[in-house]
């Protein structure tokens, strides 16, 4: 194409992009405004390439800037630009790609991979063959220029090289592969790069060089070059996952190779290979190949854990007193809000005697990443929800310093959490290596040194538990008088330890009587501490031990929220949303014991003037609504005088959403995830309510359009929506059915059509709300049944499904047994010995009731359904502890039942094969 640019237009468009550079934001406001106005004409971007390409003797800056604003151009409307605007463009950064100046050859890679991201290889099909030949240029530059750019087609579109039709993988990998030897060693870092992004996805054309790759990969192991050295950690990490057949017969030499990386002076060199530890923790073969070199290699992570001097000048470490300096919006990271999953009934087992509570939503975990890994900074923020994960994974993302370099994921963190997960694969297998370390570090003079002593014992809680018993007397004291180190780091991540071992206090009766108080009134003080940092730690610590302690504070209530409401008012933005956590958990863990006169009137005067002060589009009504649905949840009737306003404007936030979305769809907009947080949050505050104030809440619902929004908010494409959605269906259903039943005809298809177990909490949500719903209609629900129950079957017999929803999904079959006794008994053997399994564990409750008396009703209907699995049934009547007598007579009548149709030889041999226990509660029991 032979595009001839105006010499005016080109200056107009150069004096723009120079004036953007400007440090004054009212010039670059102008400058925005103009450039979005010349995005209507079509050769705009011609201009752009232009610059970009041609203009040799323009800044690199103004070049680049040409480039990045061509760039989003593209990401955002691609396929709007004419074809001869794509032809130019596509033509220019190839005649560009070996540019004299790095910046611009950065820059024309990053918009080649953006145009084929936005459309295809296969629309651009001279781009991978001309970007080959060039990387046998002996022109240096064209030659980097080149890989630049495949690698990040390599990172941004890897499963469409992967999948195309002309396999260029084939040619390409071996081809990266040679490169691995280049004498040049951006070349040499280029082409590993590329390679790794096809092992995790197995591209065959990789498999079938793999021993060609691993030769030329180990000889790299030295290289002087520090990407080069990260990118070959990288690859051995991911062929750890991949492909450990072909690393077995090397792991000696890898082994030996991360401990000396695992100490490059490097720390990104480093922290590459100490990703290693983490992945190997996971594999069958960890016990073998490293326990003969624990020795070595925990003291190099214990030694990694060390804060360096420059996390302290980041961390503003040397700071004492810092809760007068306000946050800024760039310390405050986004948040997400987390729906409600419903469960009918919870599981028996609720005093565990672990060391930790990984799953705990409010522990500020120094073992995490941004992605669920370590952060060892103390600190803590919120983890989006994915609707697929299991409904347990609750594991916070804890980071939030000061910086975005305390904040991403580092060598001290990596560290932590491999010394984490190794603990529990050796367990006391390596306290000999670890507590000499320990004993020196904790009374080192140097505080730096003390705070990672700290820290390796937090690491080492869950795994090395049993072992470290007879020692955590003497340990908790020590720590405990930590808690006023004059050091905040130390203080902080002393916070964080004791949360580790919070359940061993509390759960362990002479232990509690010695430290629960002691730790409570620490931490309570600490959480006032005048340090931002500690006062975190410390309100994510204390939300731990409620969560652990439950209704074993509710003593100390007063004192608790005294000291949190007057955390409540000297808190800047940041630490608030922790602190509205730790409110909402006190809430959730002691339940209506919060229902005091006294205690309403301390805890509420600061969360309602919060929520006056606060706009309807302001996200830091996110984390306040949570926190006022966990209290009202809580308060029940004690929550009345403050639920009419916080009714109508949860009424009025989800309206608004409703009506943003409808106009967004109009046009080219989309909704974002926070923006539909307001109306996530909003239902889950209203299901609260709903939970908390019972049929209180009828009067509020008649008078409101809450029902026909909630018609809306059922069939919303975010699953998120959707779930909390069903969650609110299901608890008007108990507190309101009135209300509910005209609209039933609308919901109970839309409930059928969303029992999709692959969306495990919309699916979870929509069950629950089914036996909700079952129960207030009776027979009514013939017509749904066979549908629905069709799909509970799927459920129930599916593998590795959650356990809430297999608990759930056993207990509406019940449900449904109870009101349609007939159409459910009719498939009583495709679920009866999954159903038994599930509800086993189950502690005895009205849900758990209602599930066994309908499963009794369909056994009697058809004795022959559960026959082959008899046992199971037996497994599952013996798990009730006190059976209220209607169900009582209905299992002794069952098993008397069986007994006479087995005939008393039978039912002996039948009887021997269970377990002693269960004879001898059946037998205790029912006489049988």
């Amino acid at each position: 194409m032979n595009w001839q640019h105006q010499s005016d237009g080109l200056q107009q468009i150069l004096t723009l992009l120079r004036q953007s550079q400007s440090p004054d934001t009212q010039i670059q406001r102008q400058v925005q405004a103009r450039l979005e106005e010349l995005n209507r004409y079509p050769d705009f971007n011609n201009y752009l390439v232009y610059i970009l390409t041609k203009l040799t003797q323009e800044e690199e800056a103004t070049r680049s800037l040409s480039g990045l604003i061509l760039k989003n151009n593209a990401r955002t409307q691609y396929d709007r630009f004419p074809d001869d605007v794509k032809t130019y463009i596509k033509q220019e950064c190839l005649q560009a790609i070996g540019d004299r100046s790095a910046l611009i050859r950065a820059t024309v890679g990053i918009l080649i991979t953006t145009i084929v991201s936005k459309g295809s290889l296969q629309q651009w099909p001279s781009l991978l063959e001309h970007l080959y030949l060039c990387l046998d240029s002996p022109d240096i530059d064209l030659c980097e220029g080149a890989f630049g750019a495949l690698q990040k087609i390599c990172e941004d579109s890897a499963d469409q090289l992967n999948s195309d039709m002309s396999q260029p993988l084939n040619v390409l990998i071996p081809k990266f592969i040679q490169f691995f030897l280049h004498s040049q060693p951006k070349i040499r870092s280029h082409a590993i790069a590329c390679v790794n992004e096809f092992i995790t996805p197995r591209a065959q054309s990789l498999m079938d060089n793999i021993d060609k790759f691993l030769e030329n990969l180990f000889q790299l192991a030295n290289d002087t070059d520090v990407d080069v050295r990260k990118h070959v950690c990288r690859a051995l990490v991911m062929l750890v996952e991949v492909r450990i057949d072909r690393l077995i017969p090397h792991m000696q030499q890898i082994i030996e190779y991360m401990l000396l990386t695992s100490q490059d002076q490097d720390d990104t060199v480093a922290l590459e290979a100490c990703e290693f530890w983490l992945i190997i923790a996971d594999q069958p073969i960890c016990r073998d190949v490293i326990q003969p070199y624990l020795d070595k290699l925990l003291p190099i992570l214990v030694k990694n854990m060390k804060y360096s001097e420059l996390d302290i000048v980041i961390l503003r470490g040397d700071v004492d007193e810092d809760e007068h300096i306000p946050d800024r919006m760039e310390d405050i990271r986004p948040r997400f809000h987390r729906s409600r999953t419903r469960q009918h009934g919870g599981s028996g087992d609720h005093t565990s005697l672990s060391l930790s509570s990984p799953n705990s939503t409010n522990s500020t975990n120094p073992l995490q990443n941004s992605n669920s890994m370590t952060d060892t900074n103390n600190n803590n923020t919120e983890q989006n929800n994915n609707d697929e994960d299991d409904e347990d994974d609750d594991d916070d993302d804890t980071t939030g310093t000061s910086s975005d370099q305390a904040t991403e994921w580092n060598l001290r963190k990596c560290s932590a959490a491999a010394l984490d997960v190794l603990s529990n694969v050796f367990r006391e297998i390596i306290l000999p290596v670890l507590l000499p370390l320990l004993r020196e570090m904790l009374f080192h003079q140097n505080w730096g040194i003390k705070e990672s002593g700290i820290l390796v014992l937090g690491a080492i809680a869950e795994g090395c538990s049993y072992s470290l018993t007879p020692h955590l007397p003497d340990l908790i004291q020590y720590l405990i008088t930590c808690l006023n180190d004059k050091k905040p780091l130390v203080r902080s991540i002393t916070c964080w330890t004791l949360s580790r071992y919070s359940s061993w206090i509390v759960h362990n009766e002479v232990q509690q009587q010695k430290f629960l108080i002691p730790l409570m009134s620490e931490l309570l003080k600490r959480i006032l501490d005048a340090n931002k940092k500690v006062q975190e730690a410390a309100c994510s610590a204390f939300a731990t031990l409620e969560e652990e302690a439950c209704i074993q504070m509710v003593p100390y209530l007063k004192q608790i929220l005294e000291t949190l409401v007057h955390a409540f008012r000297k808190y800047q933005a940041k630490n608030l949303l922790i602190l509205y956590d730790a409110i909402g958990t006190l809430a959730d863990s002691v339940g209506n014991h919060l229902n005091r006169t006294e205690y309403i009137q301390i805890l509420m005067p600061p969360l309602i003037e919060r929520w006056n002060s606060l706009a309807n589009d302001d996200k830091d009504l996110f984390p306040l609504l949570e926190c006022l649905s966990s209290i009202a949840t809580a308060l029940q009737q004690g929550f009345l005088p403050y639920c009419e306003p916080v009714f109508v404007r949860c009424i009025l936030l989800v309206q608004q959403t409703i009506e943003s979305t409808t106009m967004a769809q109009g046009t080219a907009q989309t909704t974002e995830q926070s923006d539909k947080d307001f109306m996530i949050v909003a239902l889950d505050l209203l299901s609260g309510l709903a939970e908390g104030l019972g049929s209180n809440i009828e009067q509020l619902v008649e008078q409101s359009n809450l029902l026909t929004l909630l018609e809306r908010c059922v069939q919303d494409p975010m699953a998120e929506v959707r779930q909390s959605s069903f969650a609110l269906l299901g608890d008007l259903t108990k507190a309101c059915f009135r209300n509910v039943r005209s609209h039933l005809s609308f919901f109970l298809p839309v409930l059928t059509q969303n029992l999709n177990p692959h969306h495990v909490s919309v699916c979870n949500n929509a069950i629950w709300a089914i036996g909700e719903i079952s129960l207030e209609i009776g027979q009514e629900i013939q017509p749904y049944v066979p549908h629905i129950l069709d799909q509970l079957i799927t459920i129930i017999n599916r593998s590795n499904t959650p356990k809430t929803l297999l608990e759930n999904t056993a207990i509406t079959i019940g449900r449904l047994g109870l009101v349609c006794s007939q159409s459910v008994a009719a498939d009583l053997q495709r679920f009866i010995r999954p159903w038994c399994v599930a509800l086993r564990n189950i502690r005895d409750n009205d849900e758990k009731d209602s599930a066994f008396r309908g499963i009794c009703n369909m056994i009697m209907l058809n004795p022959l359904g559960v026959a082959n699995d008899f046992i199971y049934v037996c497994d599952a009547i013996a798990s009730w502890d006190k059976p209220p007598p209607e169900l009582h007579q209905k299992f002794q009548q069952i098993l008397l039942t069986f007994k006479q149709e087995f005939g008393q030889d039978q039912w002996q041999q039948f009887t021997d094969r269970f377990p002693i226990s269960l004879k001898q509660r059946l037998q205790t029991q029912y006489g049988i």
